[in-house]
């Protein structure tokens, strides 16, 4: 009986210690692979039969889709950089100006880009802590900018944008405003921020301070 309880209890080791190191790897290549997927099969709808990897070569490429995609992207940059691409842009975007649906769908997502990827780079950039949903109880937040026009007027106060994501899925998530002094400023980056949510509070971040004394340690 001693012997079977430490094999059970040796086996019970391993598979939790194989766990912890298969079970990253694993959920991230399945992460991946459904992604690379999906975007293969968007992309093969709109390339010939006749130019298919399956025809030319006698095999599917994986990946081809990330690939092309990648590469429109680069060479989207490419042309918008010299001044016949920018006009270019230019005309079109002032059709899609002139569309009432398209004109309001494209509109959010070109600012949403130009503050997430633009050269000033707002979006996202500031990680806070503010009391949610009610008094007493604490979450975080992304600082998304500075509330303007209407809202901004009728306030009291300065309201500051809040993006405030759902765990263990960030891209969903609440937009609330909330005033300037009744948030609190963290240190902590916004990917250590994420991986806080994302993990449900069991992946915590480092101070600042234990981080300059684990690197004091380690030299």
């Amino acid at each position: 009986m001693p012997v079977k309880n430490f094999i059970k209890k040796l086996l019970k080791t391993y598979f939790v210690t194989g766990l912890l190191v298969a079970g990253p790897i694993g959920l991230t290549l399945m992460v991946v692979h459904a992604v690379v997927s999906r975007v293969d099969i968007l992309f093969y709808r709109f390339i010939p039969l006749a130019l298919q990897p399956e025809r030319l070569f006698g095999f599917k490429i994986p990946g081809l889709g990330v690939i092309i995609s990648i590469l429109l992207i680069i060479l989207t940059g490419m042309l918008t950089a010299n001044v016949l691409g920018r006009f270019a842009v230019g005309l079109f975007e002032r059709l899609m100006y002139r569309i009432p649906l398209i004109k309001s769908i494209y509109t959010l997502f070109k600012q949403v880009a130009d503050t997430t990827f633009g050269q000033d780079k707002k979006g996202f950039r500031r990680v806070v802590l503010i009391e949610y949903p009610r008094k007493g109880i604490w979450a975080i937040g992304f600082v998304t900018g500075v509330t303007q026009g209407e809202i901004q007027r009728i306030t009291e106060k300065k309201v500051v944008n809040i993006f405030l994501p759902t765990t263990p899925n960030p891209t969903s998530g609440f937009y609330i405003m909330v005033p300037e002094d009744e948030m609190i400023a963290l240190d902590m980056t916004t990917d250590e921020a994420f991986k806080l949510i994302i993990s449900g509070g069991m992946v915590v971040p480092l101070e600042k301070d234990e981080n300059a004394l684990s690197a004091t340690v380690k030299k």
